[in-house]
């Protein structure tokens, strides 16, 4: 079965944007365990402009008490910056059960591409033995393409595809988008490696993406899962998406 693992940085952005408490993060989160998510997910940048320290330190201990998997998102290069002690730090406070890597930097609205592999593997193999040796699965942001080889020898766990491009192509008709994601994920397992997958997902495109990429383990969706909520209600909303899932 795969795995829903809900991001909640769209709450935290809400909350951010007016100051203050509300929307409550945590609040937000037991709604979606109690609707049946398998997980949550947050991805806090430097600039602190959705998810917070704090949030990312009471995720963790929700999780924890809920008996759930903490998803921690973010570039391991990011410096520290005041209230944000930087990604190796944080997951050392939080210790989630998987930390996912992303090439991401300050000026991005989004994690928007992977990992060039062949490039950033001697760079990243530090990171991962750190984060291994504070006991966390170690998933990697990784394109359709990508040399997922090279993420296997540095001792990581698990990639993550980045699933816009099939968003995109799913929204135009265009069936052939599945393909290099099919190819991935069976070169990835080839090599040890386990698949999640992520980015524009909603309910439209996520049965036909599972549908045709068998195996995968984990699906971390929050942008389209909460803008659906505004219409329909988070719990509501959460339900779908497990039945989706399989769960």
């Amino acid at each position: 079965m795969t795995r829903l693992s809900v991001n909640l940085n769209k709450v935290a952005l809400l909350r951010n944007s007016r100051g203050g408490g509300e929307p409550d993060v945590i609040r937000a989160a037991e709604v979606c365990l109690d609707a049946g998510a398998h997980g949550l997910t947050v991805h806090p940048r430097p600039d602190a402009r959705h998810a917070r320290t704090d949030d990312v330190l009471a995720l963790a201990a929700l999780c924890r008490r809920r008996g759930v998997e903490f998803n921690l998102e973010g570039n391991p290069f990011a410096p520290p910056r005041d209230g944000y002690p930087g990604f190796l730090a944080l997951c050392e406070l939080a210790r989630p059960d998987q930390a996912t890597l992303v090439p991401d930097d300050d000026a991005q609205l989004t994690s928007d591409h992977g990992f060039d592999f062949a490039r950033d593997a001697a760079r990243l193999r530090a990171p991962v033995t750190t984060l291994r040796e504070l006991g966390c699965r170690v998933s990697l942001f990784a394109d359709a393409g990508a040399d997922v080889e090279h993420a296997a020898a540095i001792g990581v766990e698990r990639i993550e595809l980045y699933t816009g491009p099939y968003a995109e192509g799913h929204a135009r008709g265009d069936a052939a988008a599945l393909a290099p994601f099919v190819d991935s994920a069976g070169r990835a397992r080839s090599a040890g490696l386990g698949v999640n997958a992520g980015h524009d997902l909603n309910q439209e495109n996520l049965g036909p993406f599972l549908a045709a990429v068998p195996a995968v383990l984990e699906v971390s969706i929050g942008h389209a899962l909460i803008g659906e909520a505004l219409y329909d209600g988070l719990a509501t909303t959460v339900a779908r998406y497990v039945r989706i899932v399989g769960g």
